[in-house]
């Protein structure tokens, strides 16, 4: 990524790995500068995804991530199996971008209230049974804030290159634009 990520202070850890994944969610937001509900929707390369896809799916997995496994609490989320985990990717009804950015900004606050009322990040839960998760299910707070750095930072990149493919526009100059130079 362009940014660099605010330092925290000595020792914090949980800072350190909250405005990390905050500088990745900056990446995804970034790509997304300017463009209409249409063009976030082209794929304009051999892969299936879309910026408003890799939106929608990063939202949507944090939540997931945080607030239904590390919280405990499925309800909250959006409940995804099989049959429709396809809609993670794609554009459903009136969903818009400015909706997905509010929702992702609201996923944000979720995750970093709740990672800052842990005790601290050595707390563990039992994932769910799923087939995307790892068969020895027992995690702590750190590997899936970790873990959700990770998977931000790969459709982040994922996001630079699709950006660049439907108007030319790098993370650097997307960066300028939005004039954070940050998060």
């Amino acid at each position: 990524m362009p940014t660099f990520v605010d330092a925290e202070p000595r020792g914090d850890e949980r800072t350190a790995l909250l405005n990390y994944l905050a500088a990745q969610r900056g990446g995804i937001r970034r790509a997304l500068l300017g463009l209409t509900d249409e063009q976030a929707t082209q794929k304009p390369t051999v892969s299936e995804l879309s910026l408003f896809g890799l939106l929608k799916h990063v939202a949507e997995v944090e939540q997931g991530w945080i607030m239904g496994t590390l919280a405990g609490r499925p309800e909250e989320t959006v409940q995804r199996t099989f049959e429709n985990w396809h809609e993670s990717f794609d554009r459903v009804g009136e969903e818009t971008v400015a909706g997905l950015l509010a929702y992702y900004e609201k996923v944000a606050r979720q995750t970093e209230e709740y990672v800052n009322s842990l005790p601290d990040l050595d707390v563990v839960v039992t994932l769910p049974e799923a087939p995307w998760y790892p068969q020895d299910r027992d995690r702590s707070a750190r590997w899936i804030l970790l873990t959700m750095i990770q998977e931000v930072a790969r459709h982040a990149g994922h996001a630079d290159i699709i950006r660049e493919a439907i108007d030319g526009k790098t993370a650097f100059v997307l960066v300028d634009e939005a004039g954070d130079g940050a998060v």
